[in-house]
């Protein structure tokens, strides 16, 4: 092809093909940075290796990094299995909770292999493990259980979510001790600094932890015959004020993220439980406690500030709060998680930027206003020059009820390519799960799987998303499948109007909630040609039913509680209202998805079948809740671009085995 072609808009040859979308992918999560030796580790979620969890440690004399997790294993939680903090560093030791089996193992710096802590449970993933420390003298992790079976071991009708202490010595017999139970859920234990106090958030049905947590703390006796708390004390937080990440300081202060201000900003804990804030800024410090062990800020006590992540108008900064004043760091990156602070006061992340995949960096601050970065483990090397890559363009626009909504554009790009003057490209309105989540400004090759073909792409943070504050984040109460519509309708035709993209060419995409928001958007709205829902809810009332315990009640907030609003259930399942569900749809489902089952996506299929529309049904064996392995990474999307193709009437440029499509 020569330079500078004029191409129509969805068939414009791209170097960014599934395959280099997966290729040597590496997920970047938690960070852990050892005190006594000062190494670095961080986990990787690799997908040409079925999608396992690796974690790694960087010598910290040397730089090299060193698996410590070997190929037989996956340092993965199920605990509300969405999971997270699934594994801890102490004294060069390991210990995680195992994929396979979900028992807790540890390796030493000199063993060979690692070797289990905790028993074989009766059943299979009967108990699970998550949010872990170590206690100051090696002896105990502190951490969440989750038990799916009774002591004699029969199945529990709903799991038992507890705080527990673990014999981190043990060798296969370690049986955990309860120190906290009697709430629906926990999380965050934290030791203070003496070993002797705990802290630790809990919350019960129906609410969610960004809805309302309460913080509670006791006194911890790990030396006598059995572990146990005494004096267990509630500080802060209920029904209404959602409390995130507690962290001890060096001298036995509680901080804690608050949203009481409207903001999550990170506040200290007085002995009555009243809260200072220490920085009072209009962003938000937290992210939504998806999984567990999120961390986004750090203590610097030799200094005496606070280093965080700050979310801004759907942007993330750097940022440091010291006597009261919030000075953001200036840098290039536009994503931060996972804050760590090293012995030398630098901090320790995962960053990414809208050309830079997430890498984990060290940061010097010990000049704030000109920072030191290194990268300790880079991201991969696309081999793509920048001028492939599409920039975010965050914009605000009108929807229902008077209100502004917000996304991130993503523009067709591509240098080898000239776009049709006689033509507008079509639009990929992107829906985020959750729905209490957030599309974020960094580089991802998905992304860029489209828009180097020629389609623009619309990030939608609809009403109900995070990092604009409690209010914006609580539009969805009551109101799911109404305003995340509302706004990805508005964000299509926002553009359409401006004339940036083809109003008779409006696609929309989304997985889990927004696979559900895809299909009433279908089912409801005539706004878009097609759609595609991966793992999405198509009835409520099903989900209600079917789904796991964490999000058991979720929808009591975003519809109604059941089945005392079964009509409002009824009302929004696209499954019950297919009569003007008439534009194709492409399906995509793990058939081990605990969340959101496969019933829902067998039931869509079925139905819009049986009425002659247009579905394609592609499922997965192995996979569960958002696909992990690189060969179904690549078939989405490439099964997602021939369905485009097959529908607005243009052939890819590459070559795409087709999928069926039933009922045509």
């Amino acid at each position: 092809m020569a330079a500078g072609a004029a191409l129509p808009y969805g068939t414009w040859p791209s170097p960014i093909s599934s395959e280099l979308v997966v290729r040597a992918a590496a997920g970047l999560s938690d960070v852990r940075v050892d005190p006594s030796t000062g190494a670095v580790w961080w986990s990787e979620s690799r997908p040409d290796e079925g999608g396992r969890i690796t974690v790694v440690r960087q010598d910290p004399a040397t730089g090299v990094a060193q698996e410590r997790v070997p190929a037989t294993h996956s340092a993965r939680t199920r605990v509300h299995e969405y999971g997270g903090a699934a594994w801890w560093v102490a004294d060069d030791t390991l210990w995680f909770a195992n994929w396979d089996d979900q028992r807790i193992w540890r390796r030493g710096p000199g063993d060979d292999a690692p070797v289990p802590v905790t028993p074989e449970p009766a059943q299979r993933h009967g108990e699970r493990f998550a949010d872990g420390v170590v206690s100051s003298d090696g002896g105990w992790i502190v951490c969440v259980r989750e038990s799916h079976v009774a002591a004699d071991g029969t199945a529990l009708d709903e799991a038992r979510n507890e705080i527990v202490a673990v014999p981190a010595r043990a060798d296969g017999g370690g049986e955990p001790v309860v120190l906290v139970a009697g709430t629906d859920f926990v999380s965050s234990p934290r030791l203070d600094p003496t070993g002797t106090r705990l802290a630790w958030l809990v919350w019960d049905h129906p609410r969610m932890p960004w809805d309302g947590t309460e913080l509670w703390t006791a006194a911890l006796v790990l030396d006598g015959p059995l572990p146990h708390v005494v004096e267990p004390s509630f500080l802060a937080g209920g029904p209404d004020e959602a409390l995130v990440q507690p962290e001890w300081t060096e001298d036995g202060h509680l901080l804690v993220v608050s949203d009481r201000s409207e903001w999550w900003n990170v506040h200290r804990v007085d002995g009555t439980g009243d809260l200072e804030p220490l920085g009072p800024v209009d962003a938000e410090v937290a992210t939504p406690p998806w999984v567990f062990g999120q961390s986004r800020y750090v203590v610097d006590p030799a200094r005496g500030r606070i280093i965080a992540a700050l979310t801004r108008a759907g942007t993330d900064a750097l940022a440091v709060v010291e006597q009261g004043r919030v000075r953001e760091v200036p840098t290039s990156f536009t994503a931060w998680s996972a804050l760590r602070l090293d012995g030398d006061g630098r901090v320790v992340g995962v960053a990414a930027a809208p050309d830079a995949e997430p890498a984990v960096v060290r940061v010097d601050l010990a000049d704030a206003g000109s920072p030191g970065i290194e990268v300790l483990r880079p991201s991969r090397d696309l081999g793509l020059a920048p001028e492939w890559f599409s920039r975010p363009e965050p914009i605000e626009f009108p929807t229902s009820g008077g209100r502004t909504a917000h996304a991130l554009l993503y523009r067709p790009t591509n240098p080898e390519v000239t776009a049709s003057t006689e033509e507008r490209p079509p639009l990929i309105v992107t829906i985020h799960g959750g729905p209490t989540s957030a599309a974020r400004p960094q580089l991802s090759l998905a992304t860029q799987f489209w828009t180097s073909r020629g389609f623009a792409v619309v990030d939608v943070n609809y009403g109900g998303s995070t990092g604009y504050g409690r209010s914006y984040r609580r539009q969805l109460d009551g109101a799911w499948g109404i305003v995340d519509v509302d706004d990805c309708e508005a964000a299509a035709r926002f553009l359409a109007e401006r004339g940036d993209v083809d109003g008779d060419r409006l696609l929309i995409r989304g997985g889990s909630a927004g696979g559900f928001t895809t299909l009433a958007a279908l089912a409801f709205r005539d706004t878009f040609a097609a759609g595609a829902s991966s793992y999405g809810v198509a009835d409520l009332a099903a989900l209600a039913a079917d789904t796991h315990k964490f999000e058991s009640r979720y929808l009591d907030g975003l519809v109604g509680p059941y089945p005392e609003s079964s009509d409002v259930y009824a009302e929004r399942s696209p499954i019950h209202h297919l009569d003007g569900f008439d534009r194709p749809l492409i399906v995509f489902q793990g058939l081990e998805d605990e969340i959101v089952p496969p019933n829902q996506s067998e039931a869509i299929v079925a139905a819009l079948e049986e009425r002659g529309v247009p579905v394609a049904y592609v499922a997965f064996e192995g996979e569960q809740h958002g696909f992990r392995r690189a060969e179904n990474i690549r078939r989405v999307l490439e099964a997602e671009l021939w369905f485009y193709g097959h529908v607005l009437g243009f052939e890819p440029a590459d070559r795409i085995d087709p999928v069926e499509l039933r009922g045509a």
